[in-house]
């Protein structure tokens, strides 16, 4: 199992990260949360990481905080929760925020993130509210840094289609909350603040 990456960032493409370490180049997959905290490519980094091995092949998540991989394990006991849904959750909310919706019983919120119902809000209220006691104790709210791309609203609109939101929904939050200058991260960051109502 690998557990923990030490190298050089060779590129962001929310969700998905290139991390070179010891000449191999490791495809990870991020939350916004992660990739808001990243230093810029070329730069060393430290990442935890949880692998993944499903039917139709393996997946390497990773994460600069230990409340993050936590809760990105904690939701993925949760009947009717995948790694997709886990990463769209840490990508919308920090990991204290959603620690106070499920211990607060807050289903209406749950229900603004991609890919959770009703019935799933529920569930993780009903299973997870005594596990995440310990959460809002550990490392894991993070902002956004600078870097801007080329063409960062339609990098942003990529990484908010890959976090579950529907094209012409994600149309309508990056003309809304875009504004000059801003990077892909930042959009993203704004994006996910308006359709979830925070």
């Amino acid at each position: 199992m690998i557990g923990r990456l030490r190298g050089t960032l060779v590129s962001k493409q929310p969700p998905w990260l290139l991390l070179e370490v010891a000449g191999v180049g490791y495809e990870v997959q991020a939350p916004m949360s992660t990739i808001y905290d990243l230093p810029g490519v070329g730069k060393e980094v430290i990442l935890l990481t949880h692998y993944a091995v499903k039917e139709d092949g393996a997946a390497l998540y990773g994460f600069l905080h230990e409340a993050e991989r936590s809760l990105f394990r904690n939701l993925q006991k949760v009947s009717g929760i995948g790694a997709k849904i886990a990463l769209a959750v840490l990508s919308g909310v920090s990991t204290e925020h959603f620690a106070r919706l499920v211990q607060a019983g807050d289903v209406a919120a749950l229900t603004r993130i991609p890919g959770i119902g009703k019935k799933t809000a529920e569930r993780i209220v009903v299973e997870l509210r005594d596990r995440l006691d310990g959460l809002s104790s550990l490392p894991g709210a993070a902002m956004p840094v600078g870097g801007a791309p080329l063409d960062a609203a339609g990098e942003a609109s990529g990484a908010l289609q890959q976090l579950g939101y529907k094209p012409v929904e994600v149309t309508r939050l990056v003309q809304k909350v875009a504004a000059e200058g801003d990077s892909a991260e930042t959009i993203i960051r704004k994006a996910l603040r308006a359709a979830l109502g925070s």
